[in-house]
C-alpha cells in the first residue's frame, strides 16, 4: 500500500520506522552524499550542488526558490498557518587536495568535502525525503536551508538579507564532530562555537647586509618579537577562565643568507566568545604590535578583520535538542566531559542573532576513518550519522512518531 494512503493507525505502528522503507531512504541519502563528495564545490561555485539538490526537490514536489544566489529555501507544509521551524544544511567545500584514498575520493583538483557538508546537505535530503513523504503527519511549516558559502563566505547572512527567515520562529542546525565519540551530542545554553577575525601585520625596516646589522631595522626581528608578545595577551591580560585564542599562522620575510630584508609580514586569527572579548583582543594586539615595532626601530601598518560572531544557543531551544536527542538515544549520548565552547566559528551565528534556535555538535568519532579532524586531507563524513540526525530532525519537527 503506497505511504500516501496508509492511515493514521497504520502511520503509528512502530515497524513503519523500522521499516525497509527507512532503510531505503538512509541508503539513497548516503549515495547521495558520497556523489557530492566526488564533485566539491568552493563557496559561492555551488553551482552543481545547487543544481542537484534543486533536482531532488522537484522529484519530491517540495516547492522551493534561489536564495543568495547558489542557495536554496524550501517549504515542507507551506500551506499551513502559523510560523515555521527551520533547519539548515551547509553545502561548500574547502581548497584542499583530498587524500582519503576513498572510491568517492574528490574528483576536482585541490578542493574536497574536508569538512563534512556534503554529510549535512544529504542528512537535510534525507529529512525533506521523508517528511513529505509524511507530510500529513507534521503539525507546521517547516523551511529546510540549503546554505553556501560557510566557509568564510558570510553565506547565511546573505541568505538572511535575501528573506531566509521570513516566516520563521525558530532554527536548527548541526555539525559533525571528530573530537566527540560517535553519537555525542554537545548543545550548551548558551555559546558553542566561538566568534573568530583575522589580522595582518606588515612591518617596514631598513634592509642591509647581514654583516652590518647596526646599520639595518631589521623586520625579521621585529616580528618575532610581535609573534611573541602576542601570545602573552590571552595568558596575561584575560582571566583563565575566559576563552580565546590568538595564533600566528604566517611569518613571510623575502630576504637571504646574507640579507636582512626592507619588509616582514606576520598574519593570524582570533577566537573569542563575545563582542566585549574581541573588542579587547583586537586593542591589545594593536597596541603590542606597535609598541614592539617602535621598539625595534621599524613602522607597522595592522589590519584587522571581523568575521564570524559566537554561536551562542537559545536555551529553550538547546534544551529541546538535548532532550529530543537523549530520548532517541539515551542519556549516555549527551555530552558531559567535552570542553565547551570550541575555538572554532560557525556562520550559523547570524541566525542565532535573528532568531531563537540551537546549533549542535554531533560526534561521529569511531576510530579508523572518522578519527581526522575537520579541515584534513585525510577527512570523511560518517555515513551512520545521517540516519541518526534525520530521525533527530523529524522529532524536531513535531512529527508524530517519527523514525
Amino acid at each position: 500500500m503506497p505511504a500516501e494512503r496508509r492511515s493514521s493507525d497504520d502511520f503509528l505502528r512502530v515497524d513503519i520506522f523500522m521499516s525497509r522503507e527507512w532503510q531505503d531512504n538512509i541508503a539513497y541519502a548516503q549515495a547521495f552524499r558520497r556523489m557530492l563528495h566526488s564533485q566539491p564545490e568552493l563557496a559561492w561555485h555551488e553551482h552543481s550542488t545547487a543544481a542537484a539538490i534543486r533536482t531532488q526537490l522537484d522529484e519530491l514536489r517540495i516547492p522551493w526558490r534561489k536564495c543568495a544566489n547558489t542557495g536554496t529555501v524550501a517549504w515542507i507544509n507551506p500551506q499551513l498557518p502559523g510560523p515555521a521551524i527551520a533547519l539548515r544544511g551547509d553545502i561548500d567545500a574547502l581548497p584542499i587536495a583530498e587524500e582519503t584514498g576513498r572510491e568517492w575520493q574528490s574528483q576536482v583538483s585541490g578542493c574536497m568535502h574536508a569538512c563534512g557538508h556534503d554529510g549535512h546537505t544529504a542528512t537535510l535530503i534525507a529529512a525533506a525525503r521523508w517528511l513529505k513523504r509524511y507530510e500529513n503527519h507534521v503539525p507546521r511549516k517547516i523551511v529546510l536551508l540549503f546554505q553556501p558559502a560557510e566557509e568564510g563566505g558570510h553565506g547565511a547572512r546573505e541568505m538572511i538579507a535575501d528573506g531566509a527567515l521570513d516566516d520563521v520562529e525558530e532554527i536548527y542546525g548541526w555539525h559533525n564532530w571528530p573530537a566527540l565519540p560517535y553519537g555525542v551530542l554537545a548543545c550548551p545554553d548558551g555559546v558553542v562555537m566561538c566568534g573568530n577575525g583575522t589580522f595582518q601585520i606588515k612591518l617596514h625596516g631598513r634592509g642591509g647586509h647581514a654583516s652590518q646589522p647596526e646599520l639595518c631595522a631589521d623586520p625579521v626581528l621585529a616580528a618575532s618579537a610581535i609573534t611573541l608578545a602576542l601570545q602573552q595577551i590571552c595568558s596575561r591580560r584575560l582571566s583563565p577562565q575566559k576563552a580565546a585564542v590568538i595564533s600566528v599562522t604566517n611569518l613571510q620575510a623575502h630576504g637571504a643568507p646574507t640579507v636582512i630584508p626592507e619588509y616582514a609580514e606576520l598574519s593570524g586569527s582570533i577566537r573569542v566568545p563575545d563582542e566585549h572579548t574581541r573588542t579587547q583582543i583586537t586593542r591589545w594586539i594593536t597596541e603590542v604590535a606597535d609598541s614592539t615595532a617602535q621598539a625595534y626601530g621599524v613602522k607597522s601598518t595592522i589590519e584587522q578583520v571581523k568575521r564570524y560572531g559566537a554561536t551562542i544557543n537559545h536555551a529553550q531551544q538547546a534544551g529541546r535538542a538535548r532532550e529530543l536527542w537523549q530520548s532517541l538515544y539515551g542519556p549516555a549520548a549527551l555530552n558531559v566531559a567535552h570542553s565547551l565552547p570550541i575555538m572554532a566559528s560557525e556562520d550559523f551565528s547570524y541566525y542565532l542573532r535573528e532568531k531563537p534556535g540551537a546549533f549542535a555538535l554531533i560526534g561521529s568519532h569511531e576510530g579508523r576513518g572518522a578519527v581526522h579532524a575537520c579541515h584534513s586531507p585525510h577527512y570523511d563524513f560518517n555515513d551512520k550519522l545521517i540516519n541518526d540526525v534525520c530521525r533527530w530532525f523529524c522529532r524536531l519537527t513535531g512529527m508524530r512518531n517519527p523514525p
